[in-house]
């Protein structure tokens, strides 16, 4: 029994002497304790809205004043024509987009009915669904308040139309979404565990004394994952479209060479992370708390980024699926062109950048 007593507090010993093993098991905790408890939101707020009013008279300002006081809307445009509504669909500028149709109160008035084309991108169904109710729900009531007889005096009659999923199918949400979601499993996770690998098996000495340069090292470590990931993606494609009917509206050249572009930065973290580790089993945590979850959480794959905190926001910039699952979407649910994910693109970019710079950086430091 005190055998068993002393092993058990050596171990405690052990671990306890660990600062960064004790840093990831109380810090990964609360970090996603307060991404869940932020994140995870049903409601959808500061939805972008284009708001089309070729008439302009009091009602249909009325109501535009009382769609853009709403905590659940924020005005992106106001026109008085039909024209480039599609582009600011596909740049993501725009969520929704509000068309009163010509001499909107004369025929409210007049003939007791009045028609608005609501146009909602569909890309991501349930948050579709959401911001249809919520302007449902402020068009009928302000028919309430107008009308001055039976309720059924007065109509206002929202048409819908759902862009780009009509079907409001749910799969064209995750299949981008798992896209991102299985490269960073695969890629991040597997090669965050290679150099420190090398190091717990003592391979390590033997590379050292090797002719080959620290960047040399570190891209014949990535290139194996390099190519398994794009068979994956290839796979995933094609039951997406043959299993699922996912559309691919875009260019699937383009859409390869974005895969390719978000594998190596996947890689390069994955490695950068793997420098910085001392352990396999380190390595191994800081990718699953540190990548995974927040590539589900912050990236938009499931919870809009709109609807979180502020604070939220503005660290989703620097997860790389959020960029991804842009440019997923856009070239397979949208059909965009190259000149409208070109800021992405750049961002993913100077990121893969930067990872792999300090990755070959604290490699360095690391064989000195």
């Amino acid at each position: 029994m005190n055998a068993f007593r002393g092993f058990v507090l050596k171990e405690f010993y052990h671990i306890l002497r660990d600062r960064r093993t004790l840093v990831i098991l109380f810090g990964m905790p609360v970090i996603q304790l307060v991404l869940f408890g932020f994140a995870i939101r049903n409601e959808v707020n500061d939805v972008r809205v284009l708001l089309v009013d070729p008439s302009g008279d009091y009602v249909t300002q009325a109501i535009k004043s009382e769609v853009l006081a709403s905590p659940y809307f924020e005005g992106v445009g106001h026109q008085t024509r039909e024209i480039g509504i599609e582009r600011t669909f596909q740049k993501g500028r725009a969520k929704e987009a509000i068309i009163f149709e010509p001499d909107f109160a004369h025929r409210l008035a007049h003939e007791g009915v009045a028609r608005v084309q609501v146009l909602t991108d569909a890309s991501d169904p349930n948050t579709a669904n959401t911001i249809l109710a919520y302007t449902t729900s402020i068009l009928q009531d302000y028919r309430r308040r107008l009308a001055s007889g039976p309720p059924g005096g007065v109509r206002i009659v929202p048409e819908v139309r759902m862009r780009y999923n009509p079907e409001l199918k749910s799969v064209f949400l995750f299949v981008p979404g798992l896209i991102a979601l299985i490269l960073m499993l695969v890629c991040a996770l597997m090669t965050s565990i290679t150099i420190t690998r090398e190091k717990e098996t003592g391979t390590m000495e033997v590379l050292l004394v090797s002719p080959l340069k620290p960047a040399q090292i570190i891209v014949g470590k990535v290139i194996p994952y390099l190519v398994i990931s794009l068979a994956i993606v290839s796979v995933i494609l094609t039951l997406a479209r043959a299993v699922f009917q996912v559309p691919m509206r875009g260019s699937l050249t383009l859409l390869m060479l974005e895969c390719l572009l978000f594998i190596a930065c996947a890689l390069s973290l994955g490695i950068l992370i793997s420098t910085r580790s001392r352990t396999q089993q380190t390595a191994m945590m800081v990718s699953l708390s540190g990548l995974l979850l927040p590539t589900v959480i912050l990236s938009g794959f499931i919870f809009p980024v709109s609807s979180m905190p502020v604070p939220l926001q503005m660290v989703s910039h620097i997860v790389p699926a959020k960029w991804f699952l842009i440019i997923v979407r856009g070239l397979m649910i949208k059909g965009v062109s190259f000149a409208d994910i070109w800021q992405e693109t750049l961002v993913l970019a100077g990121m893969t950048l930067f990872f792999l710079a300090v990755s070959v950086r604290n490699f360095n430091d690391r064989l000195a």
